[in-house]
């Protein structure tokens, strides 16, 4: 399960501004996007990811995604890091 992998990950992003930043700098490894997100929100980072060919991962809950990130609040995007 991904929630696995941002716990395993030595390096993660979290939020849409600094993973596009990192996806565009090519840093990015994979993409985990919270299917609960608003689309709004997360298309821009998908389609970049997209744009780089960088795998994307959608889990089911952004509460679940940041406490993976050891943060309080939801996650909508989380770049794992080369």
């Amino acid at each position: 399960m991904s929630y696995e992998k941002v716990l395993q990950a030595q390096r993660v992003i979290i939020g849409t501004k600094q993973t596009v930043k990192a996806l565009r700098e090519g840093k990015v490894q994979e993409l985990i996007v919270a299917g609960d997100a608003e689309a709004k929100v997360t298309a821009k980072v998908v389609d970049v990811a997209k744009e780089f060919n960088v795998p994307i991962l959608k889990v089911d809950s952004m509460k679940k995604l940041g406490k993976a990130c050891g943060i309080e609040v939801g996650a909508s995007t989380v770049a794992i890091i080369r």
